[in-house]
């Protein structure tokens, strides 16, 4: 049996929602993600796993800073001095897309040390493990530098370009899988946009028309016993029912809001034989985010509703997102000072956010400077639907009135 974790989108250097460290000087979430991080590398090392599958971004951009570096490299050594080699593909956040620069993880390719395996480029790994060889297909990042595009193509759109891509990465991995031994337990780990996958969170800016996508049919292919992904920060198996699974494992820790509600993890994997293939998702402890969505009434103090359905909830350490939806006709009496003092005990407050429906403006009647007054009043009573039963007394009063001012100025 060969036993392996696969995780992914580690992406350290997200530093939103949180505060220095007094004691070490590091922001708050990027200890989030190393501890998330540590708690991964425990379970790898406490099941004796045969090797750690990475299938891309470990940091926040290409360009991470020493801090962030070092601390991955601390948690990466603990799995080279378990003799537990490491295989790592490199994702878009770590890719620097410009002609002869490095990509961030290209410093582990290049140390003198056995266990490092930086899959840069489409091909084919055959990794000796304790247990026995195991192929990896590995498919970074797809770029246009990465699949052949001729100079017939230049002028192409962008769109139409990466259709292109997406072809062209298709027959890449159907060629690298006929290569393979089909004797031997293999597996495809790549950084990819499968069809089928749900984005979610700050990965939904993603757009389906710049990103090249494959189907899984294009994935599930003979002899690979499972597929091991990076891209989309939620854990899913996209061939729930068929043979290899197709997994996102998920980033390890929220990146914002809009993956509140998601438990965030890896993936533990066991090749017994072929077609014998199983994992396991393994939750990890995360800092919780908490969003608060209230529409006040006027029945009771403003402050006092929103300070209720705080109570309700468990705000120690957390995150907290507080949005509080007014009727148009209330005016905001809440008190944000008292809000912030009761959510003390969270670990940072993004906001409290007010809400107002919007206003539809009434239509304008159309006035014109050359009306006399009983233009004007009848034009304007035609917007004011309220004022019809009343208005021939208004206008024969108003007329009247001006009658009385003309013949005192006289």
């Amino acid at each position: 049996m060969i036993t392996f974790i696969h995780t992914a989108d580690i992406h350290f250097g997200m530093e939103n929602y949180g505060r220095l460290d007094p004691k070490t000087g590091i922001h708050s979430r990027l200890l989030d993600f190393q501890r998330a991080l540590h708690e991964c590398i425990d379970r790898a090392i406490a099941e004796d796993v045969d090797f750690f599958m990475f299938s891309g971004d470990a940091y926040k951009t290409a360009h991470p800073s020493p801090t962030h570096q070092r601390l991955l490299s601390e948690c990466f050594f603990r799995l080279f001095k378990q003799n537990i080699p490491i295989v790592m593909v490199i994702g878009n956040h770590d890719h620097p897309l410009t002609f002869g620069k490095a990509h961030a993880l290209e410093i582990f390719g290049q140390l003198p040390l056995e266990g490092f395996h930086v899959i840069s480029k489409p091909h084919n790994l055959l990794l000796h493990t304790k247990s026995g060889p195991i192929q990896i297909t590995g498919i970074p990042w797809p770029t246009r530098s990465q699949v052949s595009l001729s100079s017939e193509h230049q002028n192409r759109t962008a769109s139409q370009l990466t259709e292109l891509i997406s072809n062209g990465l298709a027959d890449i991995i159907r060629d690298l899988a006929e290569r393979l031994d089909p004797n031997l337990p293999a597996i495809l780990a790549g950084h990819l946009t499968v069809s089928s996958g749900i984005f979610s969170g700050s990965e939904k800016r993603a757009v389906y028309g710049n990103d090249p996508v494959l189907l899984p049919s294009q994935l599930a292919l003979e002899p690979y016993d499972y597929v091991a992904l990076g891209h989309l920060h939620r854990y899913q198996n996209l061939n729930p029912q068929g043979h290899p699974a197709i997994v996102y494992s998920g980033s390890i820790e929220r990146i914002d809001f809009g993956e509140r509600k998601e438990d965030k993890g890896f993936c533990l994997v066991k090749i017994s034989d072929k077609q014998k293939t199983t994992h396991e998702f393994i939750k990890v402890t995360t800092r919780p985010f908490i969003q608060i969505d209230i529409t006040l009434n006027d029945d009771s103090s403003q402050t006092e509703q929103i300070l209720k359905q705080v109570r309700l909830h468990t705000i120690i350490d957390a995150v907290i997102k507080i949005v509080y939806t007014l009727p148009a006709h209330i005016k905001d009496r809440v008190d944000t000072h008292v809000i912030h003092n009761a959510c003390e005990p969270a670990h940072y407050i993004v906001g409290i956010f007010p809400i107002r429906p919007i206003l539809i403006k009434e239509a304008r009647a159309s006035l014109k400077m050359d009306m006399n007054l009983q233009e004007l009043l009848q034009t304007y009573c035609t917007t004011k639907p309220e004022y019809a039963p009343l208005q021939d007394d208004m206008i024969k009063k108003a007329l009247e009135l001006l009658s009385e001012i003309e013949q005192e100025d006289f």
